[in-house]
């Protein structure tokens, strides 16, 4: 029985949701019923693009369409509502990180999905890095020995908050936009809970560009196993750095270090209508299949595959506290809000503060 979705925001990371389950589709496994966006430009690109009715306003494509989960792939401060309302018409829901951008709204979605009975999944896709995974097996059997320190960082192209979404760059950050992949992925390597949070912030270049936002923060946060971490992540790189994004993680324990350079996988490139490039392949790679029809590879396609698996297993008769430990729940979405509000209120506070974090 095909899995019937809506995808709610149809923008530039939308497109991969679409094209994931117009993927999905050619095996039957998905019917891609309907979008869901605000731009009705976006809603002509995207029937043309995938022929997938479209709706501006989401809550008439939850009313009018029959429908077993959605994807919310809106900009974050507008997660919340939307997710409530999927949950209270009974829908599976896949949130793109952050969950929301306050605790308090996590936990309306998480115990909106609980009196409805609904899966909420959060996509944190670095989990589903073959690179991250092999680094988790090695914490696993104490490879490293006892966690330490470690550092990592995520500095993207000043053509994102400027160019991608520069009207809703003030309502985000580096931190949300960028150091949540890896709050979220530090803490499920290390399976500890975060514990206090130092962090600093500049406002410099993009407030010249009449865009309020930070241009880069850096944090501490240390966790309950003893180890503590630096995120250092920022949206100004210039356009002309070989890729979008500049990222890795290094990891130091008592018997070992590991490194993941997440931006230079090997593969790089010079041309003349582009200089140097290097290329993250192992995110979302274009190909073809035996029948000529494009498909996509990639980390970026697993982890939403990974949400239609676990529908596809509820649906087979399973409850949702089977899956438990096996998915980015709502709860763990809550936990690295909880590491980014943090950050943000040491940079305003400017002192340590706690990591709070919901007792249930």
């Amino acid at each position: 029985m095909a899995v019937k979705v809506g995808v709610i925001g149809g923008g530039r990371f939308g497109t991969n949701h679409l094209r994931t389950f117009a993927q999905l589709a050619h095996s039957g496994r998905v019917k891609l019923v309907a979008l869901a966006d605000v731009n009705p430009k976006v809603l002509e690109e995207q029937r043309r693009a995938f022929g997938v009715k479209g709706y501006e306003n989401y809550e008439e494509m939850l009313s009018k369409e029959e429908i077993d989960a959605v994807t919310i792939v809106t900009p974050d401060h507008l997660h919340r509502e939307i997710a409530i309302t999927s949950a209270n018409s009974g829908k599976h829901i896949l949130v793109e990180k952050p969950l929301d951008v306050t605790v308090s709204g996590c936990t309306e979605m998480i115990d909106a999905a609980k009196r409805n009975g609904v899966l909420l999944q959060v996509d944190f896709h670095k989990r589903f890095d073959p690179d991250f995974i092999e680094l988790k097996r090695a914490i696993i059997s104490n490879k490293l020995g006892r966690i330490e320190y470690g550092y990592a960082w995520m500095e993207d192209t000043i053509e994102v908050p400027s160019k991608w979404f520069p009207k809703w760059a003030p309502n985000s950050s580096p931190a949300w936009f960028l150091g949540i992949h890896f709050y979220d992925l530090v803490r499920w390597l290390m399976e500890s809970m975060p514990k206090r949070a130092y962090a600093t912030g500049v406002k410099h270049k993009l407030a010249s560009m009449g865009i309020d936002a930070f241009d880069s923060i850096q944090a501490k946060v240390e966790f309950e196993n003893g180890s503590s971490f630096f995120f250092d992540t920022s949206w100004i790189l210039p356009e002309s750095f070989p890729a979008i994004v500049n990222q890795g993680l290094r990891v130091v324990g008592s018997e070992g270090t590991w490194e993941v350079d997440s931006q230079n996988r090997g593969v790089e490139a010079c041309t003349t209508s582009e200089g140097p490039k290097t290329f993250n392949t192992h995110f979302i790679r274009e190909g073809k299949d035996k029948f000529g029809r494009t498909v996509f590879h990639g980390y970026g396609i697993d982890s939403i595959v990974d949400f239609v698996e676990n529908v596809e297993f509820l649906q087979s008769g399973a409850k949702i506290g089977d899956l438990t430990g096996r998915y980015a729940s709502g709860e763990e979405g809550r936990i690295a809000t909880s590491m980014a509000v943090a950050i943000h209120r040491s940079i305003a506070e400017g002192r340590v503060t706690d990591v709070e974090l919901p007792k249930s």
